[in-house]
């Protein structure tokens, strides 16, 4: 009975994040940061005479950046259900609290992945070629699912140990922004920066996820690659131990 007691409540998650508004800023903003800034940007590097396509380096941290909102998908799960009393009804049931929790994480990790392949389909749209090799989609969607489970975890801790809505909302917020801008979705990272920004960058998961994708997009991929995922996994590892931690000992309602 776990397994489709999971189902259901993967099912559940997913209907409740798919309507109109929720696919705009899953889907449509990864997507209109790619055209923008792309375009945008690409128009620069042409006029000061580079032969280095933006868009192509772009495209695959997009791609990437797919795990940062598949990760506040779980977050919202988790505070909503909490702030409604959902999930006191929910556990009064046949669920439980660790079927409840591999819901919202498997979930995540449904929506990066889901969302990496629009990106992959809009890449094609725009560049004309995605790659095709066995081993190349192999790293792109296995950095993806490492990134959902990393962001999903740390949304997760977040809900479990912020009781204001307010809260909750400026604390994403920013850390989405940080999140995305230092890192290497949108420039790679050079000596050229200060030190403590070159040290965020360094420790950021999404300049990993980012990386490994873009490696594999373009088949570039280094031993560097490898040492980067091997952190990934580590880091992955403690915020995903803290959120279950503090998940496990929160309060079923905010009531």
């Amino acid at each position: 009975m776990a397994l489709p007691n999971l189902l259901r409540l993967i099912y559940r998650n997913i209907v409740v994040n798919t309507d109109p508004g929720s696919l705009v800023i899953l889907i449509g903003l990864p997507g209109l940061y790619l055209v923008f800034f792309g375009f945008g940007f690409q128009s620069i590097t042409s006029s000061s005479g580079s032969g280095t396509s933006y868009l192509s380096f772009l495209t695959p941290g997009i791609m990437a950046f797919q795990v940062v909102m598949a990760g506040t998908v779980g977050g919202g799960i988790l505070w909503a259900d909490r702030r409604w009393g959902m999930l006191a009804q929910l556990l009064s049931g046949p669920f439980t609290r660790l079927q409840y929790l591999l819901g919202i994480m498997l979930t995540s990790m449904m929506f990066g992945l889901g969302g990496a392949l629009v990106m992959l389909g809009v890449a094609y749209a725009l560049l004309g070629s995605i790659p095709t090799g066995l081993w190349a989609l192999s790293v792109i969607f296995g950095s993806i699912t490492l990134g959902s489970i990393f962001f999903g975890a740390l949304m997760l801790l977040l809900a479990a140990v912020l009781k204001s809505n307010t809260a909750y909302n400026s604390v994403q917020i920013l850390l989405i922004f940080v999140v995305n801008f230092a890192s290497t979705v949108f420039y790679p990272l050079t000596g050229g920066l200060p030190l403590a920004l070159r040290a965020l960058f360094e420790v950021n998961p999404l300049t990993y996820v980012s990386d490994a994708v873009r490696g594999a997009y373009a088949g570039t991929l280094t031993t560097t690659d490898a040492y980067q995922m091997i952190v990934l996994v580590a880091e992955m590892g403690l915020v995903l131990f803290l959120a279950v931690r503090a998940y496990m000992r929160s309060d079923l309602s905010y009531e």
